[in-house]
C-alpha cells in the first residue's frame, strides 16, 4: 500500500450522536485513517480536538480493544479511577469488555491531536456511562431500555 495523502483523506466535523449528545465532542475533527487505507479488521483515526472539545461521550466497548496516543497538545482522560493529564507521547489502552467509560477533553488553550486505534468488531456494543444512551450494533444508538432515539 502507498502512502497515504493526508491532504486527500476527507475530514469529519462533531459526531453521529444524537441531540443533546454530539454536543460536547462537536468540534473534534476526524481523519479515518484506517479506512481510507482500506483497513477492515480495525480503525486508526486522527482527532483534533479544539479546546474545550470531548473525544467523544465517556463510553466502553463489549468486542473492542482501544487504544488512544496523544500526538500533540495536552488533555485530560476521564475514567471510573478519576483524571489524568495526557500530553505528548502519553498513551492509554481500553481492553473490550471492560467496563471502565473513558473519554478525553481538551481543557487547554490549544488544539491536542490524537490517534485512535480500535478494533472493528461486528456485535460490538458501545456502552455509554454517563448517559442513557447505548450504540447497538443492530439497530444504532438506542436508550438503555432498547427504545431509539428520534
Amino acid at each position: 500500500m502507498p502512502k497515504l495523502d493526508q491532504q486527500a483523506i476527507p475530514e469529519r466535523q462533531g459526531t453521529s450522536y444524537p441531540a443533546p449528545f454530539a454536543e460536547q465532542p462537536g468540534q473534534r475533527l476526524t481523519k479515518r485513517l484506517g479506512d481510507a487505507g482500506g483497513l477492515t479488521q480495525f480503525g486508526v483515526n486522527l482527532r483534533h480536538l479544539p479546546p474545550g472539545t470531548w473525544s467523544s461521550q465517556r463510553h466502553w466497548h463489549t468486542h473492542e480493544d482501544e487504544f488512544v496516543y496523544v500526538i500533540s497538545g495536552e488533555v485530560v482522560l476521564v475514567t471510573d479511577e478519576g483524571e489524568q493529564v495526557m500530553r505528548s507521547g502519553d498513551c492509554a489502552a481500553f481492553p473490550a469488555n471492560t467496563p471502565n467509560g473513558h473519554h478525553l477533553i481538551n481543557r487547554s488553550g490549544t488544539t491536542a491531536v490524537v490517534l485512535d486505534i480500535g478494533t472493528k468488531h461486528p456485535d460490538d456494543t458501545c456502552v455509554y456511562s454517563d448517559i442513557d444512551m447505548v450504540a447497538d450494533p443492530k439497530a444504532g444508538f438506542v436508550h438503555r431500555d432498547g427504545s431509539p432515539y428520534k
